[in-house]
């Protein structure tokens, strides 16, 4: 992989001027692929842990909203504070509160407990989210992001892909609680690369970014601005669709579909691979298309794989690949829209990348709460409330790509 490195700064240990693009890329990878791994790893163990702890599907339901709603809420307040304090303190903090808060949740006596301790999680994981897409803005120019963010995608496709798979091994052999133990594990990683190797990327610290005034002011030019609401827009729609799958997948698959925790892992990864294969054809689209160009052919995929799941199910067909292929054309262009999204959204804001970041990742977590909430009420014992939902999310997804992006996409 081969990027301009970016402009050197003030020294710092360790320093910028030595901070490669490939290291960039896994930094970005691990900070990002944390929010897989703390949904991917724990659905298997959803079924089971709503029997063990005597709950309901829509209570164990909140392990899943819980979290995504202290997500998108904290990076409103993580976003600010990177852009304050810099990067690198935002992102060593984040870490050590993220894997406190997972052994919390692995101690949980009782379902009310855990739906705290994965709210904690959300909060603290909104961090490393927050700054990670600060950091692209703070490194490089948008077009040089969006490629660097596309190879950070195919790192968080590896972990996604493994993430399923042994969350639904652990779970068949340990139980409910050993996802948790694989994810402090993944988290303590985590903190030594940071320490070790991340330095402060951003430029200059903004001293008025926590003073309500300007932060209100930053917020109403930032959520004016048509380009930041083209690609904001874009990930919160490709995201809502995603969300509910991921959701609604492991009620779908073991308990209407019949299949165990450790198939229904598998059948997770796969959607995974799709996705990784997608960042590869993503970077393909950009070198010929640019990244609007991208997302107009990745709608189409989107589309397809909505529809076609909705189709299918509204037929009767109720089986593992009524389920799976689709889906995993909707996983294979989520990479491309997610990509171009994430960097996109920052890209007209180099001073306040924090405040934008946040912002865009509030929008998506807000979506993705309703949407979740939503299907917690309406799961039944079909796959339709699944499939009606994905086809609705990629209609939204494609229409903005198609219009929003199109018109404003470029700045």
């Amino acid at each position: 992989m081969s990027f301009s490195s970016p402009a050197n700064t003030a020294s710092a240990r360790p320093s910028r001027a030595t901070f490669t693009a490939t290291q960039a890329a896994i930094t970005l990878a691990l900070c990002l692929g944390l929010q897989p791994a703390t949904t991917d790893l724990y659905l298997p163990a959803l079924p089971l842990l709503t029997r063990e702890l005597g709950t309901v599907v829509s209570t164990a339901q909140l392990t899943m909203s819980t979290l995504i709603l202290a997500f998108g809420l904290a990076q409103l307040v993580w976003g600010p504070v990177a852009d304050r304090y810099g990067r690198r303190p935002v992102l060593l903090l984040g870490i050590v509160l993220y894997t406190l808060a997972v052994l919390a949740g692995m101690s949980a006596p009782n379902i009310g407990f855990l739906i705290v301790a994965r709210g904690a999680q959300g909060a603290a994981l909104a961090a490393l989210v927050v700054v990670a897409r600060a950091m692209v803005r703070d490194l490089y120019a948008p077009a040089e992001g969006t490629r660097v963010m596309s190879w950070a995608m195919s790192g968080l496709g590896l972990i996604a892909i493994g993430s399923p798979l042994l969350g639904g091994w652990v779970t068949s052999a340990w139980g409910w609680r050993a996802p948790f133990a694989v994810v402090a594990l993944f988290g303590l990683t985590i903190a030594a690369w940071i320490w070790r190797v991340v330095p402060e990327t951003i430029p200059q610290t903004n001293p008025a970014a926590l003073q309500i005034g300007p932060l209100l002011a930053s917020w109403r030019r930032i959520l004016a601005h048509r380009n930041f609401l083209a690609w904001s827009g874009l990930t919160s729609a490709t995201y809502a669709g995603l969300f509910l799958f991921l959701a609604g997948s492991p009620f779908v698959y073991i308990n209407v579909l019949g299949l165990s925790p450790a198939a229904f892992g598998l059948a997770l990864c796969s959607s995974s691979v799709a996705y990784l294969a997608g960042t590869f054809m993503c970077r393909r689209w950009l070198v010929r298309h640019g990244p609007v160009g991208a997302v107009q052919r990745a709608a189409w995929w989107t589309l397809a794989g909505g529809l076609t799941l909705a189709a299918l199910s509204l037929a009767g067909i109720q089986t593992v690949w009524a389920v799976l292929l689709p889906q995993l054309a909707y996983a294979f262009a989520h990479a491309t829209h997610q990509s171009c999204g994430q960097a996109g959204a920052v890209s007209q804001f180099p001073r306040e990348a924090g405040a934008a970041s946040a912002l865009a990742g509030f929008l998506l977590a807000a979506v993705a709460f309703g949407v979740g909430n939503l299907l917690g009420i309406t799961l039944d014992h079909t796959t339709r409330p699944l499939a009606l939902g994905i086809a609705i999310a990629s209609v939204l997804t494609a229409g903005v790509g198609w219009t929003m992006v199109r018109r404003f996409g470029q700045g």
